[in-house]
């Protein structure tokens, strides 16, 4: 990100297409809002690329877009979600997330006043994580030729030696645990989306789950098969995509799954199912049952994995099926949707 030194007038200003031209009003912006909020010795060099040193190993590298509607919903915004998002996709490999690159595209007329919000919110993410924005690029692109901002995020981390994390690794008898309660970032989008209030504040799970994946390693080491996140198409997807990878059956119980009371009683009132719903703070870890308890502790020690439960494991299937024994005593299918119930919700 090249800059020039200018002030920006954040109040009242709105992005026009010379702020994405090249010239001295894109200098403007770069170093008045993006420079500004994530402030870092890469950025300051000036370069259109970082170069960086990395220690001796495996790396991993992501990327993943972020379009989410609308762009601010309660407990965070599209900064903070591209941010937790991109080092969850690193850490789900059992990588330590090292940098990360960020893509904007921003509609002509958007107020510059909430590009500013959403960069700080940005960079106060990146900085908590530990983990630096340090090379990114800007576009500006005709009003109605999209929907406020788009940004698109990469990230590198290193793998600790010895772990492979594949998505194909689950085994016959592998213990299944969720690190906390479902449904919490697709419901709070979708009632911020839809002007729903409810009795109790529901906010976005939207977290970097990278700290807690460490103390998973270091006590699982590898024990741990695999790890995901259950982001769009929530924990159905995931299980069903973790089911047909590894050849295994997955058995689940209804009873043993997080959901938070205000969570369930939303999904109830707008049609969803809740496993079903995208989730931004949360994993799943399919581990060899020989270490689950000791696992399932260390990550209730954890503030991101307080309400980490064992729901449910793997088994011999044909099918691959992912079932569930209900509340009532009875079993369903789990089975991933075949259109998108929320769309737009990262």
């Amino acid at each position: 990100m090249r800059g020039v030194r200018c002030k920006l007038d954040l109040r009242n200003g709105r992005v026009d297409l010379s702020h994405g031209a090249g010239g001295r009003a894109m200098g403007q912006l770069i170093e008045g809002i993006f420079h500004k909020a994530f402030d870092n010795d890469w950025l300051r060099a000036g370069n259109d690329q970082s170069a960086f040193a990395v220690p001796a190993g495996r790396l991993v590298m992501t990327t993943d877009g972020y379009v989410v509607s609308p762009l601010f919903f309660p407990g965070g915004n599209i900064g903070s979600l591209a941010v937790h998002g991109t080092i969850n996709d690193i850490a789900m490999a059992g990588a330590w997330p090292l940098y990360l690159s960020a893509g904007f595209i921003i509609e002509e007329g958007f107020p510059l006043a909430d590009l500013g919000r959403i960069a700080e919110t940005m960079g106060a993410a990146s900085r908590e994580a530990g983990v630096p924005i340090i090379t990114g690029d800007t576009k500006v692109v005709e009003r109605g030729k999209a929907d406020g901002v788009f940004i698109c995020t990469s990230g590198v981390g290193m793998v600790p030696a010895g772990l492979d994390l594949r998505s194909d690794a689950a085994r016959p008898g592998d213990a299944v645990i969720i690190s906390g309660s479902i449904g919490d970032h697709g419901v709070a989008v979708m009632s911020k989306r839809e002007n729903l209030e409810f009795d109790t504040n529901i906010v976005s799970d939207s977290a970097a789950l990278h700290g807690l994946v460490a103390a998973m390693i270091e006590v699982a080491g590898s024990s741990i098969r695999l790890m995901r996140d259950p982001t769009r198409g929530g924990l159905a997807a995931i299980l069903n995509e973790i089911a047909n990878a590894s050849n295994v059956g997955l058995r689940i119980d209804e009873a043993a799954l997080p959901i938070k009371p205000e969570v369930a009683a939303a999904c109830e009132l707008l049609g969803l199912d809740p496993l079903n719903v995208a989730n931004e703070g949360k994993l799943v870890v399919l581990v060899a049952p020989e270490v689950a308890d000791a696992l399932l502790a260390v990550m209730r020690t954890h503030p991101l994995g307080a309400e980490a439960a064992l729901i449910g494991h793997a088994e011999v299937s044909d099918h691959c099926f992912v079932q569930m024994a209900t509340s009532f005593g009875g079993g369903r299918i789990v089975d991933w949707l075949s259109g998108e119930q929320l769309p737009r919700i990262c």
